[in-house]
């Protein structure tokens, strides 16, 4: 019989670009035991020895930049000016995760007392599957990847179908790096019963997963027959709130980025902006002009500042938002621009501003995905701060203003994981990147990011009698 497979289809032009066999039912069975193999002696490796194969490996990655960049480009659609960074911007974050990886890593001494010895020791955990997502393939995967590999696990990595060749990518670094043979293995899968299979497996001792909630929610559910921890990183609806102390201008050009930047595909991109009334008519003058210099078009156009989104699917949720608003009283205030109809095939979605919209509106509720800016009047803080924690998702939130003590303060009222001040999507690694509510469980990143890939285990030494 022969093996299932899918195909990844360009958003660009809606043609079919690549073609990868799913996982069978055979390597359902036999990728966990080979990884489980290589776990037993990986683990015996010491933590210098790991740290010398990621240096290397994030080198490898560094050097070969421009070819990563271009397999982002053609599978996701993001504007090739734009996807370099991702690349030199996982390693940064790689290059952080191992400089502080041998404190995270060190024993813990207990209490010191006369004729004892106690100490925590963390243990790798064992094979680790990591279920990561197309929008920012590098950098999602480096954020698990990095510190499973830093602690002695052996990894199971699965990218999402759009993004295959990241995978391989990955494992061949990586092995031509010095890491011993099956410590990285990596899987394709288009089938979500064949991927429940692969979680139910009880070799696999930790899962990690980034993507939508209905998809955490699977995987969820297909690990909740076992002891095993699951890890989310899920979706947002991130809310900006713009104080009347601005620089308008200056906060329209930020807030637009945060907002269109990569099509709006963004787990932590800016989905829903809060304005104060005084400066709620400059501020969507402001963003109109910005938008007026934008550019839609061919993502491998040096020039392109917004590129497709992934799917057609993906293009139709982001119409059905804008309609809805629409019909339920929004006004489009997005402005001419030349470059944002012209586009004849692919999943093109021009960016959208929209003014009067209210929390009845799904654009204000559902995560859209898109590059749409919904703006709405508030009154004063009190009311943006309830406005911005009216949500199912706590991922990130921002709050834009001179008085950057206030804003500080406000964001101690703000529901997220992440809360920036004058900043906005942005995961730094020294922090911890979590999310609150439906946005998630677990944290990647910062000294915190390599508890999930530990166990830890308690010495209790007592000096023999003499």
């Amino acid at each position: 019989m022969a093996s299932e497979t899918f195909t990844t289809i360009s958003p660009t032009t809606g043609q079919p670009i690549l073609t990868r066999p799913s996982i069978s039912d055979a390597d359902i069975a036999l990728l966990p035991a080979i990884a489980t193999q290589a776990f037993n002696s990986y683990k015996h490796t010491p933590l210098s020895q790991r740290q010398a194969t990621v240096k290397k490996a994030l080198q490898l990655i560094s050097s070969r930049q421009d070819a990563l960049a271009r397999d982002i480009t053609e599978q996701v659609g993001r504007p090739i000016s734009y996807t370099g960074k991702e690349i030199s911007t996982a390693v940064a974050r790689g290059e952080y995760l191992l400089k502080i990886s041998g404190e995270c890593l060190a024993d813990t001494a207990g209490e010191a007392e006369t004729g004892f010895k106690r100490f925590i020791r963390k243990e790798p955990i064992g094979p680790v599957l990591i279920l990561f997502a197309w929008n920012y393939p590098y950098l999602i995967l480096v954020n698990a990847l990095i510190p499973a590999l830093l602690a002695g696990n052996s990894v199971i990595i699965k990218p999402s179908p759009q993004t295959p060749t990241i995978a391989e990518h990955v494992k061949e670094i990586f092995e031509e790096a010095g890491l011993p043979k099956d410590v990285i293995q990596f899987f394709h899968c288009g089938s979500p019963e064949r991927l429940e299979r692969v979680v139910r497996v009880p070799q696999i001792k930790l899962i990690c997963f980034t993507g939508s909630v209905a998809g955490g929610l699977m995987i969820q559910r297909a690990a909740a027959d076992r002891v095993v921890p699951v890890a989310l990183e899920l979706g947002g609806k991130d809310p900006a709130y713009v104080r009347e102390d601005v620089d308008v201008k200056w906060a329209a050009e930020e807030i637009v980025d945060g907002a269109v930047f990569n099509s709006g595909q963004s787990c932590c991109s800016i989905e829903r902006v809060y304005v104060a009334e005084k400066i709620h008519d400059k501020f969507v003058e402001a963003v109109s002009e910005v938008l007026k210099g934008y550019n839609v078009g061919d993502p491998f156009d040096p020039k392109t500042n917004v590129g497709p989104v992934v799917s057609s699917r993906s293009k139709q949720v982001i119409a059905d938002h804008v309609h809805d608003a629409l019909r339920k009283g929004g006004k489009d205030m997005t402005p001419f621009n030349e470059s944002f109809g012209k586009q004849a095939v692919g999943n093109y979605v021009a960016p959208r501003l929209l003014v009067d919209v209210t929390h009845d509106m799904t654009v204000m509720n559902e995560e859209t995905f898109g590059p749409i800016i919904p703006v709405m009047r508030v009154g004063d803080d009190d009311e943006a701060v309830r406005m911005m924690n009216d949500s199912e998702f706590g991922l990130t939130a921002s709050i834009w203003t001179k008085d950057v003590k206030r804003g500080e303060k406000l964001l101690e009222s703000i529901d997220a994981g992440t809360g920036f001040v004058n900043r906005c999507d942005y995961p730094s690694p020294d922090l911890a990147w979590t999310g609150w509510k439906n946005s998630g469980k677990g944290t990647t990143l910062s000294k915190f990011g390599f508890e999930q890939f530990v166990k830890l285990k308690s010495f209790h030494i007592k000096d023999y009698p003499s």
